[in-house]
């Protein structure tokens, strides 16, 4: 029996991590290694993927939505165990057709990344709610103060002063780490999630509160959900309606919670006061996307928010070689997606070792 194949579809740095596909081939694994040019927006390499993808019972690689792990990719190879990505995000793969087919998936939450997310949003909060745009601008035009530069004061004072209101949306790793990040501000905080225990709220200082009431309460809304089917498009002309005109929208989640026009139309009307985004529904975002035209409206970043100096992906690409590994000698890895495909899984391959014989010895 030929010794497992692992197809890496979305290398990332070789100098930061080429060591680690030189360690698989030397262990005996037989490794098919994408192009980091694939990863390029407007790059088709589906055709190549197919070819590298042929008899594969493992993929890995970092995020790939240029050219997706899509059903008619995950059927090439019949005997596909895993999908392990570095990153956190997996709306780069089918996850739909991967449980429907039996296939793990696996994705890397490394605190790196989902803390440098929470970091980014608390930075732009800061920026919306401090104007230090407006002001650095305004200083370089040759003015001084005027209130037109005035910033909001975030926190509850002994005055009287009762602070701003934030919400969030969704209570995951990255929610949480704002509402700690928060704490020393001492703002109210909202928070929105069904899927999580109700201790959480207390712990981390939120008040439980439904959608609506979120929206309709808060000065600042900051969305940290992850992609599914019910938060498409959460953010939409009659959400957006119920916030007060005075309020501000994050979003580091992903492009696909809000929808685009009824924002920029939004913004347009006055609607709500400002967003900033690091996400988009296409990405990068066109050349004329309206959004390019509202001035200190919106604060525009290029999906790098969770981007920093020292690489946050470095966990991510362990754990996706350990996963694979578990996975490949017939064990449940860590940090799975979707769960709900384990009675299959665990039907075709559990106990089922396809290690090289080194792993074994």
């Amino acid at each position: 029996m030929p010794n497992p194949k692992i197809f890496v579809f979305a290398p990332d740095t070789p100098k930061r991590f080429g060591d680690t596909y030189a360690q698989l081939e030397e262990a005996g694994f037989q490794l098919a290694v994408g192009d980091q040019e694939w990863r390029k927006p407007g790059v088709d390499a589906s055709q190549n993927m197919r070819e590298l993808a042929k008899d594969a019972d493992a993929f890995m690689g970092t995020s790939t939505r240029a050219n997706p792990i899509t059903r008619e990719l995950l059927k090439i190879s019949p005997n596909l165990r895993i999908v392990a990505k570095y990153s956190i995000g997996v709306d780069d793969i089918d996850i739909e057709a991967a449980t429907e087919l039996g296939v793990l998936v696996v994705h890397g939450p490394t605190e790196a990344n989902w803390g440098g997310v929470a970091e980014g949003t608390i930075g732009m909060i800061l920026a919306l709610l401090k104007k230090t745009r407006e002001r650095d601008e305004y200083i370089k035009k040759g003015n001084w103060r005027d209130t037109a530069v005035q910033g909001t004061y975030l926190g509850q004072r002994q005055d009287g002063h009762e602070g701003v209101t934030i919400g969030i949306v969704g209570l995951g790793r990255i929610g949480r780490r704002v509402c700690d990040l928060l704490a020393p501000w001492r703002v109210r905080l909202l928070a929105y999630d069904p899927y999580i225990k109700k201790a959480d709220f207390n712990i981390h200082n939120a008040q439980e509160a439904d959608f609506e009431t979120l929206l309709k309460k808060s000065d600042v809304v900051s969305m940290h959900v992850l992609h599914t089917k019910e938060s498409h498009h959460m953010i939409n002309w009659d959400t957006l309606a119920l916030m007060k005109p005075s309020a501000v929208l994050i979003n580091t989640a992903r492009g696909s919670v809000i929808d685009e026009k009824a924002l920029t139309e939004a913004l347009q009307n006055d609607v709500i006061s400002a967003a900033a985004l690091d996400v988009f529904e296409n990405e990068p975002i066109s050349d004329d996307s309206p959004l390019r035209d509202l001035g200190h409206k919106v604060l525009l970043s290029p999906h790098a928010v969770q981007h920093n100096v020292e690489p946050g992906i470095r966990a991510g690409i362990g754990w996706a070689r350990d996963g694979v590994i578990k996975a490949l000698a017939g064990e449940i890895p860590d940090h799975i997606y979707n769960p709900e495909v384990l009675p299959k899984w665990r039907e075709r391959f559990e106990g089922a070792n396809l290690l090289p014989q080194s792993f074994n010895d």
